[in-house]
């Protein structure tokens, strides 16, 4: 993705289902899970770049001795920081139970203390509580409210914190039943902790304290005495991934992670299904269970275009997919003249998509040859033959990515100067003048990156006609379940019906939008409506992307410059179970997402430059 985004976090749950004194004869190594664990939350690094945590939990410890070790960290290198600390102290960290999280921050400060896994303690092991996640809360203030109107004084307001503190409310009081229930049995106090902690009943717990909850989150928890959950939202927005044999049970946000770490098959992994949560009992137990009834199911979709690891077989179809479905757009870019247009992608995760567009360009041209020599008959000449066959699609790697170039200068003016070159080129594979220019990216967010760097850049080719290409329908609506995309001025596609809108004299609808939007904020109307698309309805999407293009097309470009959306249809064909498009097209898969859309919009009208969750 060229512009830069914060995003989905990375979850690692691991359950050593055998005593240690097993993994050390079998696999000769007492730290198998610690190695595990390691290459889990190491193979989901491009989940988290602001810091990791790692939880251990060691099962039936001595009264007095320590049984729950957390290590966090927010250094560059916080996975091997980590995992250096976890080594030099393995003693300490030699429990059953692992917990790992890789954070993202959409928003806050990135201090130690906003790292995830979070903890809840208490003298009595199954009052404690241990959590990480990936999700995002549109309804915090109320969650908030409530805990104060039940008697708490929670220490933060945020939807980490909030979450934590719901959860471990419910699994007081079930603390709290189960106590008396057993004490009025005639069992000493000593008997009831581990009865407590036999009968605990999760998948209630979760069922009380989610209730309210309006996101998407994949929420992972452990409690002091070896129970563990990990509970996805009624939409499925957020991704889970889960494997259990005789030996192990591991959670991960991603499966071929899963499949890589433990040498097992795509058919074993099970993605946890939305709405429910998988428990996994101290005695081994894992079952999925029902928490919240399931809605429609809206995955969100970023995760196959551009989050999630290619890796995954699915996912990498589908990316391929994309650049397929683009094929004929480009074609008609281009006059079909593929003879004089190169191909090439912006690096990284364009590149699968890449390969899709170049496949559907040669299924084209092979449809092409067989009618140019139909049409020969019996004219046909070895050289005449030779031609058509020599007919290919042209690709070279045309972007290359500066990994070493960072844009530390605060200055304004020349930190674009050094913004500009965080890419670099291929010199001497356009013919000035001549050659079009295709180049694929996954998506095109707020169109900064375009416009300082990559156009720039290829502008120095000299192309007849740059065209830019995203495997991604035009981002015009804010997300508020994880994505870092949450002012809704910054999105170049909203800039550009903006200034559509401006051109043809209708700025009276921006106040007609505001004015509805103020209105149902301040009423807190339920359910509310997603006004905002009123803004892009007068235009067509081919508009809007040409708008785009204006704005991104640095003025000493001599190059003409057309960009090219995928449409929402073609995504969802490519992407049929993650269907959750509402940065697209505007259909927020919960309540919340219309208030914030809402909320955003009012931001954005009224200068405020913040966030509108």
């Amino acid at each position: 993705m060229s512009d830069y985004l914060h995003h989905e976090c990375g979850i690692a749950l691991l359950r050593l289902l055998k005593p240690i004194s097993y993994y050390e004869e079998k696999y000769g190594t007492a730290r198998y899970g610690i190695n595990k664990l390691y290459l889990l939350m190491e193979k989901q690094h491009n989940r988290g770049q602001d810091g990791a945590g790692v939880v251990n939990i060691k099962l039936d410890p001595k009264p007095g001795d320590e049984y729950i070790s957390r290590y966090r960290s927010i250094r560059k290198n916080a996975i091997v920081e980590i995992f250096d600390h976890i080594n030099k102290n393995a003693n300490k960290y030699s429990g059953e139970l692992f917990l790992g999280h890789l954070r993202y921050g959409t928003f806050g400060g990135n201090s130690i203390e906003t790292c995830h896994p979070f903890l809840r303690q208490n003298n009595w092991m199954t009052r404690n509580l241990a959590m990480a996640g990936n999700f995002n809360m549109t309804n915090v203030d109320e969650l908030f409210n409530h805990l104060v109107e039940i008697g708490q004084h929670p220490r933060e307001k945020n939807d980490t914190v909030t979450v934590m503190e719901n959860i471990g409310h419910f699994l007081d009081e079930e603390n709290e039943i189960l106590y008396q229930k057993f004490k009025e049995l005639g069992n000493t106090k000593l008997e009831i902790s581990p009865l407590i902690g036999e009968h605990l009943d999760i998948a209630n717990i979760l069922k009380r304290s989610s209730k309210n909850w309006d996101g998407g989150y994949a929420m992972v928890g452990i409690v002091g005495h070896g129970d563990a959950f990990v509970l996805r939202d009624p939409a499925g927005i957020r991704p889970a991934y889960y494997y259990a044999d005789d030996e192990i049970a591991v959670v991960a946000s991603e499966r071929p992670v899963i499949q890589t770490v433990f040498n097992t098959k795509f058919e074993d992994i099970h993605e946890v299904k939305p709405g429910h949560a998988v428990v996994i009992k101290k005695n081994g137990r894992v079952k999925e269970e029902l928490i919240n009834e399931p809605t429609q199911r809206l995955s969100c979709s970023f995760e196959r275009i551009y989050f999630s690891r290619g890796s995954d077989v699915e996912i990498y179809k589908e990316r391929k997919e994309l650049g397929r479905l683009l094929c004929q757009s480009i074609l008609q870019a281009v006059d079909s003249d593929l003879r004089n247009t190169v191909f090439s992608f912006i690096p990284n995760t364009a590149e699968v998509a890449f390969y899709g567009m170049m496949q559907g360009m040669e299924d084209y041209l092979k449809d092409v040859k067989k009618r140019k020599i139909k049409a020969l008959g019996t004219n046909i000449t070895e050289e005449n033959l030779s031609e058509i066959l020599s007919i290919k699609p042209r690709a070279e790697k045309i972007a290359i990515k500066d990994i070493k170039l960072r844009t530390f200068i605060t200055n304004d003016t020349d930190r674009s100067d050094m913004v500009a070159h965080v890419y670099d080129i291929t010199y001497g594979t356009i013919r000035k003048g001549i050659d079009n220019l295709v180049v694929i990216d996954d998506s095109i967010v707020r169109g900064t990156t375009l416009k300082n760097s990559i156009i720039k850049m290829l502008g120095r080719l000299e192309p007849k006609k740059i065209v830019l290409v995203s495997s991604a329908p035009q981002i015009r609506y804010p997300d508020c379940y994880g994505i870092d995309m949450a002012k809704i001025g910054d999105l170049i596609a909203f800039r550009a019906a903006v200034a559509l809108l401006e051109e043809n004299n209708l700025e009276h609808i921006l106040d007609e939008v505001f004015e509805k939007c103020k209105e149902q904020l301040a009423s807190n109307v339920h359910p509310m409506k997603n006004y905002v698309r009123a803004i892009y309805q007068p235009f067509t999407a081919s508009q809007i992307a040409d708008k785009i293009a204006q704005l991104v097309t640095p003025e000493d470009c001599k190059a003409e410059v057309k960009i090219i959306f995928q449409k929402i249809e073609d995504l969802h064909s490519a992407c049929p179970n993650n269907r959750g498009d509402w940065y697209f097209s505007g259909n927020y898969p919960t309540p919340g997402g219309n208030k914030v859309v809402s909320k955003a919009f009012v931001n954005y009208m009224q200068g405020l430059n913040e966030r509108a969750y």
